[in-house]
C-alpha cells in the first residue's frame, strides 16, 4: 500500500457527510438540555452497552446487553468463560473515552494502538499488543475470503497508514472510515482485528466530536452485519474504499439519528417533570416547541404557538425561559 489508500469521494458520501453533520447538531442541542435534568449518564450507558454488545457479537460473541451490563456492575454471569473475558476487556478499552487516560491514546500513534489492543485481548490471545507475525487469512465457513498482506509487512503499512491519516486534510468522518477499512485490509492482529477497526474509528470520531463518545455506532454496524461484510469485499475487489465508506456513513447517521430520537424523548420528559415543579404552561408550550428543533426564530416560534402579540410572547414564554436557562 502506498502512503495514499485508493479511494473515491462520491457524491453520495457527501451528501452523508452533510445529513450527519445535520444530525449532529440536533443531538448537541439534545444533549445540552439532557445535562440539565441529570439524565444523560444513564442514557450514555445504555448506549455503551449497546456499543460493546455490537462489536462483539459481530465477532460472534452471544452474551447479552443485559449480561453486558451485569457484568459492567460486577455481577456472576452464566456464559462461556472466554465471552465474559471478551467482554470486560471492551468495557475497559472503551471506559478509556471517559477518564483523563483518553488523552494520552492518539489515533496516529503505533504505542496507543498497541496498548489499546493489549487491553482488548488480555487473556483471549498469547500476543496481545503486538503486530502478528505470520500470516493471517479472513474465513468464510471454511472459505477464505480474504489473504491479508504478510506479517513481515506490517510495520511499513502501519506507517503508511498513519502517515496519511496524520496529514490527511478529509474530514474527519471520511478519513475515520478509510483507516477502519484499510486498518481491516492490512489485519496487523493475528485477531481482534475487526474491534479495534471499530473501536479506533470511534476513537478518531470521539476526539474530533466528544458527542461520538456515546453515539453507538457499532449496534448499528452489528445490525447490518452481512453488509459491513460486503461493503469490504467490494471495496477490496475495485481497489477503492468509496463502498465501505458509503456503508459506516450511513450507520453513523443511523445511529445519530437513533439517538436523537432517544434524547428528544427523554427531552419532552424533562419538560413535564419541570411543569410538575412549577413551570407555567406557557413555557412548557415553548420548550416542547423547541424539542425536535436545533435553532428556530422568535417569528417562527410565535407562529407555532400561534401567536401575534409579541410583547405577550416575550413577557410569558420568551424571558421565563431565557432566565432559567432551559434555552439560549
Amino acid at each position: 500500500m502506498s502512503c495514499q489508500p485508493p479511494y473515491t469521494i462520491t457524491p453520495t458520501i457527501l451528501n452523508l457527510v452533510a445529513e450527519i453533520s445535520e444530525s449532529l447538531g440536533r443531538l448537541s442541542v439534545l444533549e445540552e438540555l439532557q445535562e440539565q435534568q441529570n439524565s444523560s449518564l444513564c442514557l450514555r450507558r445504555i448506549n455503551r452497552i449497546r456499543t460493546i454488545q455490537g462489536s462483539l457479537a459481530i465477532e460472534g460473541n452471544t452474551l447479552s446487553e443485559d449480561q453486558i451490563t451485569a457484568i459492567l456492575e460486577g455481577k456472576p454471569v452464566i456464559a462461556p468463560p472466554r465471552e465474559v473475558q471478551a467482554a470486560r476487556n471492551a468495557i475497559e478499552a472503551y471506559e478509556q473515552f471517559d477518564g483523563s487516560q483518553v488523552k494520552s491514546w492518539q489515533a496516529t500513534k503505533k504505542k496507543d494502538l498497541l496498548k489499546a489492543h493489549q487491553i482488548l485481548m488480555l487473556g483471549l490471545i498469547d500476543d496481545a499488543g503486538r503486530y502478528r507475525n505470520k500470516g493471517v487469512g479472513v474465513m468464510k465457513g471454511d472459505k477464505v475470503i480474504h489473504m491479508a498482506p504478510p506479517a513481515e509487512r506490517m510495520n511499513k503499512l502501519m506507517a503508511d497508514l498513519f502517515t496519511w491519516f496524520k496529514t490527511s486534510k478529509e474530514h474527519p468522518l471520511i478519513s475515520s472510515s478509510v483507516f477502519h477499512y484499510e486498518f481491516e485490509f492490512i489485519h496487523p492482529f493475528s485477531d481482534g482485528n475487526g474491534r479495534m477497526g471499530r473501536l479506533w474509528q470511534t476513537l478518531i470520531l470521539s476526539q474530533w466530536k466528544a458527542i461520538f463518545k456515546h453515539i453507538p455506532v457499532e449496534s448499528m454496524v452489528y445490525a447490518n452485519q452481512a453488509d459491513y461484510y460486503r461493503a469490504i469485499k467490494q471495496s477490496t475487489e475495485q481497489s477503492d474504499s468509496a463502498p465501505f465508506i458509503e456503508f459506516m456513513l450511513n450507520r453513523i447517521l443511523e445511529a445519530c439519528n437513533a439517538s436523537a430520537g432517544k434524547q428528544s424523548d427523554q427531552a419532552g420528559d424533562y419538560v413535564s417533570d419541570q411543569v410538575n415543579d412549577g413551570v407555567t404552561d406557557q413555557v412548557k408550550s415553548l420548550l416542547k416547541a423547541l424539542t425536535n428543533q436545533h435553532a428556530m426564530t422568535a417569528s417562527d416560534l410565535m407562529k407555532q404557538l400561534g401567536l401575534k402579540h409579541r410583547p405577550t410572547f416575550r413577557k410569558n414564554y420568551l424571558n421565563p425561559a431565557l432566565q432559567n436557562k432551559w434555552i439560549e
